[in-house]
């Protein structure tokens, strides 16, 4: 009787060699008595097999992290905090990475926001001798890891695009131990270093770049603990399209007197969603137990968040930035079409629907989700001031399940903000004047070349300037710069899968 589906693939050989067979437990070890084998161990101990079969970076990635120690800061099942394949979304939809895979610069995004240290090197920027020396780097250390993006058909292999990390490396025979994440598919073998330089030389053909390698370790300062860029709206690519090229080009189309005249251009040019390209995170967990205790670990994430809330509005552009939007709102204009809610209501709806799809696993897809009873309160804490809550019930699949987001707050003087908040929260919880504030802040300081009058483009870069802002808002707005470096290159689909 004939069975339905695939029970594995027989692992062309040559020029790969197994890593169980005779042969290739040989080379595991000479390459461990010759120093080559020392991430082995950690990256062993988390190995997974990826849960799509799109989702070999994913699964690449979230081994990783993992074997780097590194935090995801939110919990994946029960109270555990753990990285998952299907909490890697940060970046991009994980419904479209099913559908479509992932690209390159979007790993590197994606390691990125999840606290890591990211170095990535396509073919053309980089060399074979290049290649090995990283290699022989990243596997005589437990510091840092590698990630090779290739096509299997140089190894006479079924697929395409792949990612898989890097086990160890053989000296002698010059050869790698790809740990393949497809492990349904093939299992970990030793491949010539020479022929996997060969299969990264490729072109992706969805974004039209070379393939290449990234070297992954541990962010030794704070990550990114408030904002996070998104690509999780279909119209992400022409935002950014927007705010890396089109914007300095307005700004040679005319003559712009002040900042006021800039922040309007820039603002009023925009495609819709301008706003939503780079979101604010909230503290999400499960409600298992019906406490409202904070745990230290919460009680410290939720103050950084704070404290970069704070410093976003010490800063004169946060001046101009909400000067700007209470004279758009007195002039009856809609601030909303930048693609922001200000008010506390809103702001609860929005973090109850992203903590109810962050906890079922099904980010970036409201199918099948809903969120009722949703409502804010403020609970004592051993600070000074009360910690905003927002609970609400998520119904999966006919599954009721209560979950609590810590929403970060920062004490501020009365403001023009108040003039267009209509609940008497804003400039408490994190608002349009930040996100906008922390985008323009974002943007390369070339950005502003383009502008006409040489005072105001000293003004606006002055104002933009992120070497004088304070070290935890400095390393935000780097985390965000390296992100959206990672994506410049690549605004289209990806084809990696399995």
């Amino acid at each position: 009787m004939a069975l339905a589906g695939l029970y594995r693939r027989t692992l062309p050989s040559p020029p790969a060699i197994e890593f169980a067979s005779p042969e290739g437990k040989q080379l595991f070890t000479e390459a461990l008595a010759g120093g080559t084998m020392e991430g082995f161990f950690k990256l062993i101990s988390y190995y997974q097999t990826q849960s799509e079969p799109a989702y070999c970076g994913l699964a690449t990635l979230a081994m990783v992290l993992n074997a780097l120690a590194i935090d995801p800061g939110r919990t994946w099942k029960g109270p555990w905090r753990w990285f998952d394949d299907s909490m890697l979304d940060c970046c991009e939809p994980l419904e479209k990475i099913k559908d479509q895979g992932i690209t390159f610069g979007k790993v590197a995004c994606l390691a990125v926001c999840n606290g890591a240290d990211v170095e990535t090197f396509r073919t053309n920027q980089s060399s074979l001798d290049d290649f090995r020396q990283r290699v022989i780097s990243c596997t005589s250390s437990e510091d840092c890891h590698l990630i090779v993006s290739y096509h299997r058909g140089v190894f006479k292999q079924t697929g395409s695009g792949h990612f898989s990390p890097i086990g160890g490396y053989h000296a002698g025979k010059d050869m790698v131990l790809i740990l393949d994440v497809a492990r349904f598919k093939y299992p970990p073998h030793w491949v010539p270093l020479s022929l996997l330089w060969e299969a990264m030389n490729t072109v992706d053909e969805a974004t039209g770049h070379r393939r290449g390698f990234m070297v992954i370790s541990k962010l030794h300062q704070a990550a990114s603990v408030l904002y996070t860029v998104s690509c999780r709206h279909k119209d992400w690519n022409f935002v950014a399209k927007y705010l890396t090229e089109d914007v300095p080009l307005l700004f040679t189309s005319g003559y712009l007197k002040d900042v006021d005249d800039v922040l309007c251009l820039v603002f009023k040019s925009a495609p819709p969603n301008l706003r939503e390209l780079i979101k604010w995170v909230a503290e999400v967990r499960r409600q298992d137990d019906g406490s409202t205790m904070l745990g230290e670990e919460e009680k410290r994430r939720l103050a950084l968040k704070e404290e970069v809330l704070k410093q976003i509005r010490e800063t004169e552009l946060f001046r101009h930035v909400t000067r700007y939007l209470a004279f758009e709102s007195s002039l009856c204009n809609n601030v909303a079409s930048l693609g922001y809610e200000d008010r506390l209501a809103d702001i609860a709806a929005n973090v109850c629907c992203q903590g109810a799809e962050l906890l079922t696993g099904k980010i970036g897809s409201s199918n099948g989700l809903c969120c009722k009873g949703t409502n804010v309160k403020l609970i004592k804490t051993d600070s000074k001031e009360p910690v905003t809550m927002v609970s609400g019930t998520v119904i999966s699949n006919g599954t009721e399940q209560r979950v609590d987001m810590l929403i970060p707050s920062s004490q501020v003087e009365p403001s023009c903000l108040c003039d267009f908040d209509q609940n008497n929260c804003c400039g408490m919880h994190p608002s349009m004047g930040d996100g906008l504030t922390v985008l323009l802040f974002a943007l390369p300081q070339d950005t502003w070349l383009g502008l006409k009058e040489e005072k105001l483009q000293a003004q606006m870069k002055g104002l933009t300037l992120v070497a004088s802002l304070p070290t935890l808002l400095r390393e935000e707005v780097l985390h965000l710069q390296r992100q959206l470096y990672f994506l410049k290159a690549d605004l289209n689909v990806s084809s990696s899968s399995a």
